[in-house]
């Protein structure tokens, strides 16, 4: 395509690696857990997507036990999640009645083993568009980081686009003239795909009641730098290298999705007793099993491994109380 058309600004490049129909990262394999190129939260540990459940509960009830309500994964992965979540919720029956699953997935592959660890009812949505018009909970986690992203880069108050191009049959970086408005010299980040998801996300939730969390990695204040990092059998490696065989993503800039209320996600799963649950589940295991399983924990909630990088985001309905335990930020 660049040799026939020119070269390509990097947020086209990006959405083309990741979801073209046929050659598309996402679209061709799963890319979780050990004989994948990275693990998520939900693969971690299963009190993971338990706490989510805990606070998908809470909030329904602080919202008026909205009844049918629409629980809406975005990027659901294997199903993991929704797994943990939904078996968290049993302890709520009346939550249980009242929701309506629905996964917003592009890829085949992922939909079949969804599809696989879900016995409950769900429904399958390429977008947002065909949602339906009720109350909705929002889930997503590590979503936005895989969204493509323009790079920008002031140099003596110039401002150019990152561009990849071909130069001797390899793929290249290079800089294209730009009229972005930018600041001191610098690289720094846009991703309006993101903009536009979360702004629909929050249209909908002011239509029909509802919240979202929104979990990732990145930074809660806009900064200057390049996060676009590439990952292939969980080790860090070029953009360029093989397009399609391996997952680019970069940091999430929260403060373009929402000025909602975040905290650390080491914060949110203490604050929603994953130390306790998880004690509690230890008790039944031992040795190896047992190290491992507090490991996971510790994973999860240490600032210097997921604690402090990853971040949670409540937005909530206009007028509606905040949801615990975001009503202290």
């Amino acid at each position: 395509m660049i040799e026939a058309e020119g070269p390509m600004p990097l947020d086209r490049y990006m959405s083309l690696c990741l979801g073209h129909p046929q050659h598309g990262y996402y679209m061709t394999r799963d890319p979780f857990g050990a004989a994948g190129d990275f693990t998520t939260a939900p693969e971690i540990s299963q009190v993971f997507g338990e706490m989510i459940g805990v606070w998908c509960v809470n909030a329904w009830m602080s919202l008026g036990q909205p009844s049918p309500f629409a629980l809406v994964e975005m990027g659901p992965g294997r199903g993991t999640l929704m797994a943990d979540l939904l078996r968290a919720a049993k302890a709520a029956p009346e939550f249980l009645k009242a929701v309506d699953v629905h996964f917003v997935e592009m890829s085949p592959v992922l939909q079949k083993l969804q599809r696989e660890k879900l016995d409950a009812h769900a429904t399958w949505h390429a977008s947002l568009e065909s949602l339906p018009n009720m109350p909705t909970l929002f889930i997503a986690n590590e979503f936005f980081d895989a969204l493509p992203v323009q790079q920008f880069e002031m140099r003596s108050g110039q401002s150019f686009e990152r561009y990849v191009g071909v130069s001797n049959g390899q793929l290249k970086m290079g800089l294209v003239a730009s009229s972005w408005p930018g600041g001191a010299d610098g690289v720094y980040e846009v991703s309006q795909v993101s903009q536009n998801i979360a702004a629909e996300m929050k249209e909908r939730i002011e239509a029909c009641g509802g919240a979202a969390l929104i979990i990732d990695y990145g930074h809660v204040q806009s900064a200057a730098g390049d996060t676009v990092q590439a990952m292939h059998r969980h080790k860090y490696c070029s953009i360029l290298d093989a397009p399609g065989e391996v997952d680019i993503t970069s940091h999430v800039d929260f403060s373009k999705l929402s000025s909602s209320p975040t905290l650390s996600q080491g914060s949110f799963l203490k604050a929603m007793g994953i130390v306790m649950r998880t004690e509690k589940l230890a008790e039944k295991l031992d040795g190896e099993e047992k190290k491992n399983f507090l490991a996971a924990t510790h994973r999860l909630i240490d600032a210097a491994q997921m604690g402090e990088l990853f971040k949670v985001m409540c937005v909530v309905q206009k007028g509606a109380t905040q949801i615990y335990p975001f009503e202290a930020t």
